[in-house]
């Protein structure tokens, strides 16, 4: 397949804003895809090789793109770095560039989407001594060859700079009208991509098998399952209402939520947004299996940080020390552990997701052999409030968070948020009733003190529905030097020229991010709002909701994707249930 098709259709897409218009191109460049080569069009798309558990990253770094482009087309770097900071995209840059170019190649090779591919899983590959040369040689190889728009994208993929704001459900809409049809569809493709995490496997078998090779997807140990997610409440009466007169009570831990694959002596181990964390945590490598009577099984856990000497539970920040490249070894001995399970997903080659929440509690506590490393968390059935409060006040005495509250006859709905579980911390108490967890998407520059970063920050929640990031508040206190600084290098790394069109936002920012920094916000209250788009139109016509009196708690939340962020829903309900808020106001609301 020609390359020059998928940079059309790239560039078409960096020109639209429109999801609908985003989803026909991409209609119509799935129809045009030899089915051979779909998974790796699906990936691109997405800016990776690989799903995101396969850990493979192109690691390419500005300069020696630079480099490689000067050896292509002849001009010197010193041009191509100031046609850079003129326009800010090094793709563009490299189009207008290689339109100047001075060099003739005589054979020229057909740029296809498979070359590409292949060419930039080479380099993603590369390691050692010599591992800087070769891919400049690889990549000045694709752009001797490639036009001028070709490059720009080349470029874009290797840098990471691919700004589409095409995101999975986006691309498996598009996959079930190309190939079944028909957009109700997508609810096979989603279920297939929840127990895989591969929408690249899932568009495959799409092409090769249909619906029918869809539906017959199963778990494969070593591909995380996608996580099942709660809904919050801030009441013991709004638990029960919810999920009836009899449910599961669990200690909520503040830690690092880990899905645990064991397959004989082989483990390994996924954070909640599914990137591979086994490196991490070498002591439960080790440990884990001694404790689980299971040769094949998948378990969910919190790893969390305690206090070694008196086995106190410390804060999740803590667990980020461990987030380290080198000296792992001295980071495990400094920052001690427990392993926490919770529930099984997987046992003895026998998906557990359809059992109920009591079944798979009941596997669990057979399978593992606790002792002072490997636990179960603390469960307890309740029936009325003062046993939630009762459980919950041994929670937060043991250092957790408050409790999850499961239903006891509910299945395991991978990749879904409902009320199936609920979630009740010691802070809905208040008058908001939580601190929320919103995805930064733009930026303001600083003054004075903070003049050379980012002085305020814009926030979106999610929006499940229209899977978008309507913006809920700006928010500038809270922030110490030392996390304007973080903050500023993490999402220079994010800036995109235009909007995603996945961001929602009256407001204009003087910097642009892709949605993707998850941070943790407190605030005095929520009101309506006719700027803000959060749960817009939703409460009251032409107006959204915001935040009053944003504050930063200082937790980045590394750990969490965009897409697991506050709902537009969990949003209403914390505006409901606020004291200022009277009976009559909530439910006319």
């Amino acid at each position: 397949m020609q390359f020059s098709i998928l940079s059309e259709s790239f560039e078409r897409m960096e020109k639209t804003t429109k999801r609908l218009e985003l989803t026909s191109i991409l209609v119509e460049l799935f129809k045009n895809t030899p089915p051979d080569v779909i998974s790796k069009i699906v990936y691109l798309i997405q800016g990776k090789l690989r799903p995101d558990f396969e850990g493979i990253e192109l690691g390419v770094a500005e300069k020696l793109a630079i480099r490689a482009i000067s050896k292509s087309s002849g001009i010197p770097s010193k041009k191509i770095e100031q046609e850079y900071q003129d326009g800010g995209d090094l793709g563009h840059a490299a189009s207008k560039i290689l339109e100047q170019k001075t060099q003739t190649t005589f054979l020229v090779e057909d740029i296809t989407v498979e070359r590409v591919y292949e060419t930039l899983y080479k380099i993603a590959k590369l390691e050692g001594a010599r591992s800087q040369d070769m891919k400049m040689k690889y990549i000045s190889s694709l752009l001797n060859d490639a036009n001028p728009q070709e490059s720009s994208f080349i470029l874009k993929i290797l840098l990471g700079t691919l700004r589409l704001g095409i995101a999975e459900n986006t691309v498996m809409d598009a996959l079930a009208i190309a190939f079944t049809g028909s957009k109700d569809n997508r609810k096979f493709l989603e279920n297939a991509y929840n127990v895989s995490s591969d929408l690249g496997k899932v568009a495959e078998t799409i092409v090769a098998k249909g619906i029918e090779g869809i539906n017959d997807f199963h778990i494969t140990l070593f591909n995380p399952i996608r996580p099942m997610l709660a809904e919050r409440v801030k009441s013991e009466a709004e638990a029960i209402e919810k999920l009836g007169d009899k449910f599961s009570a669990e200690y909520k831990l503040d830690g690092e939520r880990v899905q645990i694959h064991i397959k004989d002596d082989a483990v390994v181990l996924f954070s909640r947004s599914l990137e591979n964390i086994t490196n991490y945590y070498p002591d439960i490598v080790e440990n884990i299996p001694k404790r689980i009577n299971s040769k094949q099984v998948i378990l969910e856990a919190e790893a969390v940080a305690i206090n070694e000497n008196t086995g106190e539970f410390l804060p999740f920040q803590e667990l980020m020390h461990r987030r380290r490249k080198y000296k792992i070894e001295k980071a495990v001995t400094q920052y001690p552990i427990s392993v926490n399970l919770f529930d099984v997903l997987y046992y003895d080659d026998t998906s557990c997701l359809e059992n109920s929440y009591e079944k798979r509690r009941g596997i669990l506590e057979k399978i593992t052999q606790e002792d002072e490393f490997v636990k179960l968390i603390p469960m307890t059935t309740v029936q009325n409030e003062i046993e939630i409060e009762d459980f919950l006040e041994n929670s937060i005495n043991a250092g957790c968070e408050g409790l999850m509250l499961k239903t006891l006859d509910g299945p395991y709905r991978a990749g879904s948020r409902g009320n199936l579980w609920l979630k009740l911390k010691r802070e809905y108490r208040n008058e908001l009733g939580d601190s929320l967890d919103l995805v930064v998407i733009g930026a303001f520059f600083g003054k004075g003190r903070r003049t050379g970063r980012y002085g305020t920050l814009l926030l979106a929640s999610y929006n499940e529905d229209m899977d978008e990031f309507p913006s809920i508040c700006k928010v500038g206190t809270g922030f110490t030097d030392e996390d304007l600084d973080q903050l500023y290098q993490i999402l220079s790394n994010k800036v995109t020229i235009k909007k995603n069109p996945r961001i929602i936002s009256e407001m204009e920012a003087d910097v642009w991010f892709e949605p993707e920094l998850v941070i943790e916000i407190v605030a005095s209250e929520i009101t309506l709002s006719p700027i803000h788009k959060t749960a817009f139109n939703e409460l009251r016509k032409n107006a959204g909701l915001a935040l009053r009196f944003p504050k930063f708690t200082g937790k980045i939340r590394a750990e969490k994707s965009a897409e697991n962020a506050s709902t537009d829903q969990e949003v209403i309900t914390l505006f409901r249930g606020q004291k200022k808020v009277t009976q009559n106001e909530a439910e006319q609301y």
